[in-house]
């Protein structure tokens, strides 16, 4: 029997294609007191990534992803961050799925995702690794095949970083949101930040630049601290 569906949506009457899941979804929630929660999934080649957080205060409620395959109509996900069951982590869950255009669903569920974006217009779409850091013009990299690991995921519209350790299974933090590229500035707007909920709402503007494919980000953080950052891609 399959189990362990990590978001739930209903299934609804329609035939399975070969529409693929990469770009981002939206479901609404309801939380454990009645209060309106958002999900939002973001789906990369290979990666992937739910958080659930209140839908009006962007207070964050929880998170977990990790890797994703799909073979005909069912998928299979590794778990490597989960902070509602970290004990899952480095486990398989597999479930069938139906998608159509502007739907998402799961076999045997109770609610629906609607689609964002299918990944575009997305000039960063796609799983970045933290690689580096650059102080004082002196490169600092970073070995990320260790499991310690900072995972940024983007689809055409949203962002989410996440900071997990799949060894330990521990998770130290998560935000995201809305984001946009334009003439060489990428804009971040925070929906979510689970370390901070003072930071939502907050719109941060950096640098970018790609060379030889690392993704170079330059500006202040959301502590205002100055930092350029190299993300790499993470390859599936």
């Amino acid at each position: 029997m399959k189990s362990s569906v990590y978001f739930a949506i209903i299934f609804l009457t329609i035939s399975v294609s070969a529409q693929s899941p990469i770009g981002a979804w939206e479901g609404d929630f309801k939380g454990a007191n009645g209060e309106e929660q958002k999900g939002v999934v973001i789906f990369s080649e290979g990666y992937q990534a739910i958080t659930v957080y209140n839908a009006e205060t962007g207070a964050f409620v929880s998170t977990n992803g990790g890797k994703w395959r799909l073979e005909g109509n069912i998928m299979t996900e590794t778990v490597e961050f989960d902070t509602k069951t970290p004990e899952r982590v480095g486990s398989e869950v597999t479930f069938d799925i139906a998608i159509t255009d502007s739907t998402l669903a799961i076999i045997g569920s109770t609610m629906i995702l609607k689609r964002i974006d299918d990944g575009t217009p997305g000039k960063l779409q796609g799983a970045w690794l933290m690689s580096g850091r650059i102080r004082d013009g002196v490169t600092h990299m970073r070995d990320t095949s260790i499991p310690r690991k900072t995972m940024k995921l983007l689809s055409g519209t949203r962002f989410q970083w996440i900071a997990y350790n799949t060894e330990t299974k521990e998770f130290m933090g998560t935000g995201g949101g809305t984001y946009n590229t334009e003439n060489g500035k990428y804009m971040e707007n925070i929906e979510f930040f689970s370390r901070d909920d003072s930071r939502v709402g907050v719109s941060l503007s950096f640098d970018y630049d790609l060379i030889d494919g690392n993704w170079h980000h330059k500006g202040l953080s959301s502590k205002g601290d100055s930092i350029h950052e190299i993300w790499r891609v993470r390859k599936p």
